[in-house]
């Protein structure tokens, strides 16, 4: 009897104890639901397995639902979050506004130095790092080589709008299911809103003057917001406004686009056999321009932060460093296939003899990003930097509503002036409560 009961307290104690070394600590990350955040979900348990005592719980969403709910947390102090997936936008604003944890002693084995510097100064403020980079990524133009080859057109190094508009019209056939071009029209600062800012730049508009007076109504915002809204009714597939980067990505993916001018980072999922029924007919140029190349293209890193308000800083930091490493490009790399890494932040990634030989865009992705200038994004002067947005706090706002007034021009709702006059006085009045306009 009395071994009975020492066995029972041998079996106890290996239970108490057990169940106390088997504590964890439990992070939960919000992210966006574009594929490179989906492999870094299905990575994580190789982390996990490294980091036994971290488990990582996951927010999964899409874009605009990310941004609103990252913003409401952060704002208010809730502490869901223990990571942030955020963006070159949000980064510096947050962390001037406290709200985010600095990187101030990032490990030796990281190699921050490697870390391209137009992605490390776009996630800093006041020479501080906020957040670490996941992907980093420019705007490119994707278009079908087997299409232009069969009408002869040549595509140069970095066509004109013009020139888009002319193959889109020419390569157009919806009873094929095949469109000319594919274009964002969701509504979003961060979606139809980052390819027509771009659009408005290269058309020589900009969002203000240098004393802050919105110009949506100007000629230069007229004539691009004009041009777009032609290629997407005539030559673009139908729900436009429906459409934001992940349904485009899967629409070019099977063949139903002839071109898309999007992320650089979708170059990657493009080229990749297992993804895409078009990998080896995809071809790759810079973003187009029109009467200046100042903000053609776009500058953004999806980059991984800690909120202050978290209380497992140390083991979210944790999982930062080994998602945003050296080691997990190559962990991508041996799963997943080495077009298929996380493009745009690491030099040693354009230096890897495996990438390059995986993937045929990086010159191009490499070139875009590190001639992207968001300290120029107009040929006329700005008090702002941001080539895709205005890096303010009220852009989220004003990017927002513009973004549903264009994509109701696209609907028929309003005509270009109607809806840009509307934008105009909406973004007048944000402006003037916020105190940038008397």
């Amino acid at each position: 009897m009395k071994g009975w009961w020492k066995q029972v307290l041998v079996w106890t104690t290996l239970g108490v104890f057990g169940l106390a070394g088997a504590q964890q600590t439990v992070i939960t990350i919000a992210t966006v639901n574009n594929p490179d955040m989906i492999i870094m979900q299905k990575l994580t348990p190789e982390f996990e397995k490294k980091y036994p005592n971290i488990k990582v719980r996951w927010v999964v969403l899409p874009e605009n639902e990310l941004r609103q709910k990252v913003t409401l947390d952060i704002s208010s102090g809730t502490g869901a979050y223990d990571i942030m997936t955020i963006g070159t936008y949000e980064a510096p604003l947050w962390g001037k506004n406290g709200w985010l944890l600095p990187f101030d002693n990032v490990p030796t084995a990281y190699d921050l130095e490697d870390v391209l510097k137009p992605v490390r100064d776009a996630l800093s403020y006041g020479g501080r790092l906020y957040a670490l980079p996941f992907y980093a990524e420019s705007s490119m133009l994707y278009y079908r080589k087997d299409l232009f080859a069969e009408k002869g057109f040549n595509v140069p190094e970095q066509p004109t709008w013009d020139q888009v508009a002319s193959w889109a019209k020419a390569l157009h056939n919806p009873r094929a299911g095949l469109y000319g071009i594919c274009l964002r029209g969701l509504p979003g600062w961060g979606e139809n809103m980052a390819l027509i800012s771009t659009m408005v730049n290269t058309f020589g508009g900009r969002w203000f003057d240098t004393e802050w007076r919105p110009e949506l109504t100007s000629p230069e915002w007229k004539r691009a917001v004009s041009f777009y809204v032609d290629l997407v009714r005539n030559y673009g597939p139908p729900g436009v406004t429906s459409n934001g980067y992940t349904e485009n990505l899967t629409l070019f993916s099977q063949g139903n686009c002839a071109m898309w001018v999007d992320a650089t980072v979708a170059a990657g999922y493009l080229a990749n056999p297992k993804n895409s029924r078009v990998a080896d007919k995809v071809g790759f140029a810079q973003a187009p321009v029109a009467v200046t190349p100042n903000g053609s293209h776009w500058l953004w890193a999806w980059a991984l932060a800690v909120p202050k308000s978290s209380k497992k800083a140390e083991a979210a930091r944790t999982f930062i460093y080994w998602a945003t490493s050296k080691e997990y490009i190559e962990l991508v790399g041996r799963t997943e296939g080495w077009v298929s890494v996380p493009p745009g932040t690491r030099k040693s990634t354009y230096e890897n003899p495996n990438y390059l030989k995986a993937a045929p865009f990086a010159k191009e992705v490499l070139r875009a990003i590190q001639t992207a200038d968001p300290t120029k994004p107009s040929a006329k002067p700005v008090p702002y930097t941001g080539i895709q947005y205005v890096s303010i706090p009220e852009f989220q706002a004003i990017g927002t509503q513009v973004g549903q007034f264009i994509a109701g021009i696209v609907a028929g709702r309003y005509s270009v002036d109607e809806g840009l006059a509307r934008a105009q006085a909406a973004v007048e009045k944000i402006m003037r409560e916020a105190g940038y306009l008397k």
